[in-house]
């Protein structure tokens, strides 16, 4: 099983002085340490549960460009794009921006998008679910175009583009839509994984219990059938299944994990904890990754 490492939490202590420092030396011991992906989110403002619009955030493309340039090995991208904060052909730009400049380690993380305050906040529109679930299916629809030799209009129900050009295309080219990989954040199961099985390299699960996580699998491999996806092409991650190095026993954290192995997750994206997400980090790729990878 391989490890992602989600950098969510800015605020540690001297996060005015220290905060840049601190997040680009998390990722170097994340790249040099064999951690498979290193992602942080796409919000303006902070998340409620972590403190809120007054604690800090930082924009999302601009931070994993700047990772680009200090790491070397590991994947990098959102956990996951709002669909709602970019114009999705801007947004198929940017992203491809990233891999050329990371040398084909981008990954195209993307989700509906459900943070209303954030939206309120700064003025952007945050249209009802079906819509944004619209505007997603869309969204895929133009960056595979925008990723193929297909360079003509695209013209769907909410987005309308005259020339999908992109050059300098991709570094990658092996992702389902024949660009950079995508991953599709979310459970939800008529919409989000049904999706995952029509456009996404990869799904991005919550990390629930393993008889929750073998369910979402079977409804995804269903949707799979329906569509003529081969559901072995899809990369099966999962999120927040624990901290492996807080509260919770070492050995009972690899006990669910191994459990999620057997059920085909090749990836958990853990966060740090904790006021020191270097020491978090090294912990976690000296102490845990060893073992996980065995399964």
């Amino acid at each position: 099983m391989k490890v992602g490492v989600h950098y969510a939490n800015f605020t540690h202590p001297d996060w005015e002085h220290a905060l840049e420092d601190r997040l680009v030396e998390t990722a170097r011991v994340a790249d040099q340490g064999g951690v498979s992906l290193v992602t942080v989110m796409d919000h303006w403002f902070q998340m409620e549960n972590l403190g809120g619009p007054p604690e800090p955030m930082l924009e999302g493309y601009t931070t994993l460009g700047y990772l680009a340039a200090a790491t070397e090995n590991v994947r990098l991208g959102l956990l996951v794009t709002g669909v709602t904060y970019r114009h999705p052909g801007l947004l198929a730009k940017t992203v491809t921006t990233l891999d050329r400049l990371s040398r084909g380690r981008a990954v195209l993380g993307l989700g509906a998008a459900w943070y209303e305050r954030e939206h309120l906040g700064l003025g952007v529109p945050f249209p009802a679910m079906s819509e944004r679930f619209e505007r997603l299916e869309e969204t895929l629809r133009i960056a595979a175009q925008m990723w193929s030799e297909d360079d003509g209009p695209f013209e769907g129900k909410h987005f309308r583009l005259a020339e999908t050009v992109c050059v300098p295309p991709p570094y990658q080219r092996n992702g389902y839509a024949g660009g950079i990989p995508v991953l599709l954040g979310g459970s939800g199961e008529r919409k989000t994984l049904r999706l995952v099985a029509r456009y996404a390299d990869a799904c991005n699960l919550f990390g629930e219990s393993a008889e929750v996580l073998a369910h979402k699998l079977d409804v995804l491999r269903r949707h799979c059938e329906d569509v003529g996806r081969d559901y072995d092409t899809i990369e099966k991650t999962a999120i927040g299944a624990g901290t492996a190095t807080g509260a919770e026993s070492r050995d009972d954290f690899l006990r669910r994990m191994e459990e999620y192995a057997a059920l085909g997750i090749e990836l958990v994206t853990l966060t740090p904890t904790g006021p020191d997400p270097v020491a978090w980090t090294t912990d976690l790729v000296e102490g845990v990754l060893p073992r996980l990878a065995e399964l």
